[in-house]
């Protein structure tokens, strides 16, 4: 079963990259097809924690983008688009490197899902306003929510994983992380000059335009607005608060996507338009494909790999853990991975050997892993939201036009990740 689980995923992956079919079409047949062979049965993919769905990842989603479908109606993402515009003067690299800060600081906030999901629209909005392509732009902004989200516990799922498994708390996590994440940012707007460059070069007359506009006049309904903003934010402080309420994310957004529609007095159809069900389903079967390989023991093996491989070196346990947990996070999805790699890493940790104490493994495995993210198109769930959301624009993003950035600033995060890890720990 071992075996096929590996084929199965290998010949999806395959179909993803080189785009020979759609790629929601791909992950559920491949999870078709180990559901129907027996690999994972039906409590496996749809009730297992470690193996199935995960739902709460699913109902964020949904509920984030119902309140984003909401806030939609108001105007506000004209509003903030003009501002931002106007504020970089119209040029595109003062435009993404606005964007890019804000993601990112917003991602060390928020999970960085719910982040994308707020800061697309106005992306698309800003890029037509001044006649430039927006797959760049959303495509830096996937980067530096996986970036920024790095920072802090609740940031990025795994982080919550780790923090759970090795007693880190939030403070641990922003004195640890933020320091290098803020380097990491710096590096990574200055690398999105070079990478990007051939993408700045904005429509002078829309430029113009952009400028003699009054943002104010941008929103449609300032009441349903004071509303959305009051709930938004009700949301975003239990998304912070999560370890004192014990609500997780999903259900907060849940919540408040379920109030915010009551309240809003509009109709369902109005913003049920921008939840992305395809990129919903595209989940759902790279899950069960993902919950295929923990099943089997594919995921245990190559974890126990990294343990046998290491020794008693410290250095090289962190380089393996870094640059292995890399490797495997931009192939298949970071939580699983450390949800299985964190027992590991806590029995290194905990024995009696060299490694014992040595938190800087810890860090290893968060930076490999959330860093690691932004190789692929699909190594992060905000580069998967992010690829459905332009999509939908009519802006598609290929496998390979956001591995061949992505690929480039994961390997740079990680190469200032090392000397890091080396010299601090």
């Amino acid at each position: 079963m071992m075996i096929v689980a590996i084929i199965v995923f290998s010949v999806v992956y395959l179909l993803i990259a080189t785009e020979r079919i759609n790629r929601v079409t791909a992950a559920l047949a491949g999870a078709g097809v180990v559901l129907a062979v027996g690999i994972v049965g039906s409590d496996d993919a749809f009730f297992s924690k470690n193996t199935g769905i995960d739902w709460n990842v699913i109902f964020l989603l949904f509920g984030m983008m119902v309140i984003v479908g909401v806030l939609r109606q108001t105007g506000v993402f004209e509003y903030i688009a003009i501002w931002a515009a106007k504020r970089a003067k119209g040029r595109p690299f003062r435009v993404m490197a606005l964007l890019c800060l804000v993601t990112a600081v917003a991602s060390a906030g928020l999970d960085n899902v719910t982040t994308v999901l707020l800061v697309a629209p106005v992306t698309l909005l800003v890029c037509d306003r001044i006649g430039v392509r927006p797959v760049p732009f959303l495509i830096a902004e996937a980067l530096a929510s996986n970036i920024g989200g790095t920072a802090t516990l609740v940031g990025d799922p795994p982080n919550l994983i780790v923090a759970s498994r090795s007693g880190l708390g939030f403070n641990d996590f922003l004195l640890n992380m933020a320091p290098i994440v803020a380097v990491m940012l710096v590096v990574f707007v200055a690398v999105s000059r070079l990478l990007f460059r051939k993408d700045f070069a904005a429509d002078p007359a829309q430029v113009a335009r952009v400028m003699e506009l009054d943002e104010r006049e941008a929103i449609q309904d300032r009441g349903l607005l004071v509303r959305s903003l009051v709930v938004l934010a009700l949301v975003l402080a239990a998304f912070t608060l999560h370890g004192v309420l014990h609500l997780e994310p999903s259900v907060v957004a849940m919540l408040g996507a379920g109030i915010l529609v009551a309240i809003s007095g509009l109709r369902p159809q109005s913003y049920l338009v921008d939840v992305e069900w395809a990129t919903l389903l595209f989940f759902a079967g790279l899950f069960i494909l993902v919950g295929s390989l923990v099943k089997t023991g594919v995921i245990d093996h190559l974890a126990a790999g990294l343990v046998v491989a290491t020794g008693d070196n410290v250095p090289a346990a962190m380089m393996l853990v870094l640059w292995g947990s890399a490797a495997l996070s931009a192939i298949v999805d970071n939580i699983p991975f450390v949800a299985t790699m964190a027992p590991v890493v806590d029995q290194m940790v905990s024995g009696t050997g060299p490694l014992a104490g040595r938190t800087g493994l810890w860090w290893a495995l968060v930076l490999g892993a959330d860093l690691g993210g932004n190789a692929t198109a699909i190594g992060a769930s905000a580069n998967v939201v992010v690829a459905g959301i332009a999509k939908r624009s009519g802006h598609p993003i290929s496998f390979w036009e956001f591995t061949r950035y992505g690929l480039v600033v994961a390997v740079v995060t990680l190469a200032i990740a090392t000397p890091y890890l080396l010299l601090r720990y």
